[in-house]
């Protein structure tokens, strides 16, 4: 990496830390602002008030809110994330066993978004006019405008509960113990409509914005010149008229992960999928604090993180973005 290169990269993780910091804060405020009392939901509605007291005192619930706060973060500072007031398990723990199963999916879909998103908007923009570009458009358009959850209960109607042919909830077939092969096909079979429900609306927005900047770049004097040499047109596409679409292509998919983990939340539902979405649900559903924040800090570094690499990538793909404005004059 060049000496711009390491600046840039420097410039936007210091962005990146006071960032992390002020999520911290917004969560744990929004947190407890939020209505209802934790204390309720764990000692239930039939307690005493020297119960609910005592309750109290043993969470730290008791305290100002300020020393609840600088509590949190010391811990967290540790690695620390804190107790299940419900089950009084780390929640570090918690997360790490659903998480597998929600990387399995949010991975699975940004991947074959981005891969089927660019390869659609190369074949909307090469036929732009024609049958395949009017299709591939009314199609994205229909998809960006359904919401998820109808259309995940679209896909159960129609693929698990008319056809038979994928499962309807879960990650596995309880009913039947796999290993090795039959496994990993069991997980693909429960996988595909997740991911294909969680990845549509992505695939729509990934291949619009690609061939609009295609179409945009075909009429630039670069892309003329290399059509005027007589290089074949699938050169063409791809090594002269993708190159600057790629870029805000990237900052989309960068933008729109936040979209893709809160998606998650209702495709785990819908699907019985048993991730960190669902884990969050219950959380929130019993007021169980540390658990919420735990996954709110997760998602939050999460999202921050991909918008550093994608800041990365898009330096990596035009230099001139790591030298700064005043430098591309």
């Amino acid at each position: 990496m060049t000496h711009a290169g390491l600046r840039f990269a420097a410039r936007r993780l210091g962005l990146a830390i006071p960032t992390v910091f002020a999520v911290v804060v917004l969560s744990f405020v929004l947190i407890h602002a939020a209505p209802g009392d934790p204390v309720t939901a764990i000692a239930g509605d039939g307690g005493d008030a020297a119960y609910y007291a005592e309750t109290r005192a043993r969470f730290g619930l008791d305290r100002p809110i300020g020393r609840q706060f600088l509590s949190y973060l010391g811990r967290l500072l540790r690695g620390d994330l804190g107790r299940s007031y419900l089950q009084g398990r780390p929640v570090r723990a918690m997360i790490a066993e659903r998480l597998p199963a929600t990387l399995l999916l949010t991975g699975t879909a940004l991947f074959l978004s981005t891969v089927i998103g660019i390869a659609l908007g190369l074949f909307a923009a090469s036929r732009h006019g024609r049958g395949g570009d009017v299709f591939v458009s009314s199609i994205a358009v229909l998809v960006l405008a359904t919401p998820a959850f109808w259309l995940g209960q679209l896909t159960i109607i129609w693929f698990a509960l008319r056809t038979g042919w994928f499962p309807v909830q879960g990650m596995t077939n309880a009913r039947v113990v796999n290993t090795g092969w039959r496994a990993a096909i069991d997980v693909t079979h429960h996988l595909a409509l997740p991911v294909a429900v969680l990845a549509a609306q992505e695939v729509a927005a990934v291949a619009r914005l690609l061939r609009t900047g295609v179409l945009t770049e075909l009429e630039s004097a670069h892309v003329l010149m290399a059509r005027a040499k007589g290089l074949p047109e699938r050169r063409v596409y791809l090594r002269h008229a993708l190159r600057r679409p790629l870029l805000p292509v990237l900052a989309v998919i960068g933008s729109r992960l936040g979209q893709i983990l809160s998606g998650t939340v209702v495709i785990e539902i819908v699907f019985g999928w048993p991730g960190v979405g669902r884990l969050l649900l219950s959380a929130m559903q019993n007021r169980d604090v540390p658990v919420v924040l735990g996954v709110f800090l997760l998602t939050a570094t999460t999202v921050i993180v991909a918008n550093l690499l994608v800041d990365l990538a898009s330096a990596r793909i035009d230099p001139r973005i790591a030298l700064g404005r005043n430098d591309r004059r």
